[in-house]
């Protein structure tokens, strides 16, 4: 159900009578009940990205991203990023803005500090950007150094904000990994498609081997245990795709999937043969998988 204006910054659920309000820039949209379960995840992962050097408190470095990273801390990770970002307009936002005649309406799943939902809505798309995170490094919050405005809202992917074909185009940027039941994520941003949206999972790592993603993450908890004092598996999530999981969902929830391969440079495309000389475990892969419903029949490509 819609929800009605309760004023320039407030919200009300008709059904529930629920408001929701508009604190600094941000609608905050994720239910009381709901923000004791995502606590102690959200202050873990702000300490770590907060140890890692993400961020910086300087308008020229969100304007930057994803092109360029002036603190100078993540230059690979935003290098792929990059490439990932390009080829998202090139192959999937262009082409069915193109075939719509009109801006598209865009979900940003993991919005972060909102470097893509900047990007898009220069391009003159309609884009929410969605996260739990609210820091003004590392969050929403960062929204006040973009001169381009677009939607922020604190919810989880779970429970959207939205009503049922409300968006063209969901995008997973960098955090489909991160919810404890992939079907249950999916569900949720096809109710909020149009019947000719797309869902795109966005660099989230992927894996042909399960077992190579299963010691990822026990070499990334063992790792955060000697470094911080937890091991962040304070949430049952999922952590990584294989391609057998996504053809799996592909089946279950009607979604025929395109695989688009950036070319990430030739160190990157190296990483596997070397990997497999060393005897290590496989390294993940980072595609763009499209989703789009189909009729029930085979639809994965």
């Amino acid at each position: 159900m819609a929800l009605a204006a309760d004023g320039p910054d407030a919200a009300r659920c008709p059904a529930e009578g629920t408001v929701y309000y508009r604190v600094e820039g941000i609608w905050r949209m994720l239910l009381p009940e709901r923000t004791a379960v995502f606590e102690r995840f959200s202050r873990e992962y702000e300490r770590v990205r907060q140890a890692e050097g993400w961020g910086l408190p300087e308008r020229t470095y969100y304007l930057a991203l994803p092109f360029r990273d002036l603190s100078g801390r993540h230059r690979d990770v935003w290098a792929i990023r990059r490439r990932s970002y390009q080829t998202l307009v090139a192959e999937i936002v262009e082409p069915q803005a193109k075939a719509a005649g009109r801006p598209l309406r865009v979900l940003d799943l993991g919005a972060g500090n909102g470097w893509l939902s900047y990007r898009l809505s220069q391009q003159g798309q309609q884009v929410a950007a969605v996260d739990l995170l609210t820091n003004a490094v590392d969050g929403l919050g960062a929204h006040v150094y973009y001169g381009r405005p677009f939607l922020t809202i604190q919810a989880e992917f779970d429970r959207l904000p939205l009503s049922e074909g409300q968006v063209d185009l969901v995008i997973f940027n960098g955090s489909l990994h991160y919810a404890s039941h992939y079907e249950q994520t999916l569900a949720e941003a096809l109710r909020a498609l149009t019947d000719e949206g797309q869902i795109v999972i966005m660099d989230s790592p992927f894996y042909h081997d399960p077992d190579s993603g299963r010691r990822m993450v026990q070499e990334r908890e063992e790792r955060f245990a000697q470094l911080y004092g937890f091991r962040g598996d304070s949430l049952p999530n999922e952590n990584y795709l294989t391609f057998d999981r996504l053809a799996e969902l592909g089946r279950q929830l009607h979604l025929a999937w395109a695989i688009h391969r950036p070319f990430y440079g030739w160190r990157w495309a190296l990483r596997p043969w070397i990997a497999r000389l060393r005897g290590s475990r496989e390294p993940a892969t980072f595609v763009l998988a499209v989703g789009r419903c189909f009729d029930g029949q085979d639809g994965q490509d």
